[in-house]
């Protein structure tokens, strides 16, 4: 059995949280939504604890199947209750496995490219995004954090497709302000101390040679 490639595996992923993102799937981002509220309403407004939650509902879903194995024992269709379907193949593994390479990999991607070239606006830009994230989220809880970040999640990335050409427009321009801003703080500030300390320098030689020459 061949291995699947690395874009085979990675490109599904992508394309399910683009489509949830951007309201494709409009029943799998409404479930999510309607999940993610109903965890933070009974969390946080009626303070239910995680291990309540979890074991309700592993006790709805034991139920469940269980009402669903009798009907069907009741109905004379037993014969359709195998376990064989719910095996993980070796090739859906395999798959999850690249797909979790393929994150990890974007996210070296991402460091690198924001700490080592040299494009001062994305860095900026990433120290800003964790200076508020961690303002914020000193602010209140962690569930209450993740719940924000799932709306955010379904509302900027449809806001931003609708308005998309204006968006990377203002970014542009913000862009172009940023660079000239760091090009006028370069040759006034930055140059003059490295000219001060390599002036500062070559005297210090001159005198060190002069000591020597006495």
């Amino acid at each position: 059995m061949s291995a699947p490639t690395h874009s085979s595996a990675a490109s599904p992923s992508y394309s399910v949280l683009k489509d949830v993102a951007l309201w494709r799937r409009k029943s799998l981002t409404a479930t999510i939504l309607i999940a993610a509220t109903a965890t933070w309403t009974l969390m946080q407004v009626y303070q239910f604890h995680f291990v309540t939650l979890f074991s309700w509902l592993v006790m709805f879903v034991l139920a469940s199947a269980f009402l669903w194995a009798n009907m069907l024992r009741l109905f004379g269709k037993q014969d359709t209750l195998s376990l064989s379907d719910l095996e993980l193949s070796e090739e859906s593994a395999l798959k999850m496995a690249y797909v979790a390479r393929a994150w990890l990999e974007e996210g070296i991607r991402l460091l690198f490219r924001v700490s080592v070239q040299e494009d001062w606006f994305m860095f900026l830009g990433a120290v800003t995004g964790l200076f508020l994230l961690s303002y914020v989220a000193s602010n209140m809880d962690l569930l209450t954090l993740l719940y924000i970040g799932t709306l955010t999640s379904t509302t900027v990335p449809v806001i931003y497709n609708e308005n998309q050409n204006r968006i990377k427009s203002s970014v542009d321009w913000l862009r172009v302000k940023c660079k000239r801003a760091y090009e006028i703080f370069d040759e006034r500030a930055i140059q003059k101390i490295k000219r001060r300390v390599i002036i500062n320098d070559e005297n210090e030689m001159k005198r060190t040679n002069e000591k020597k020459a006495q």
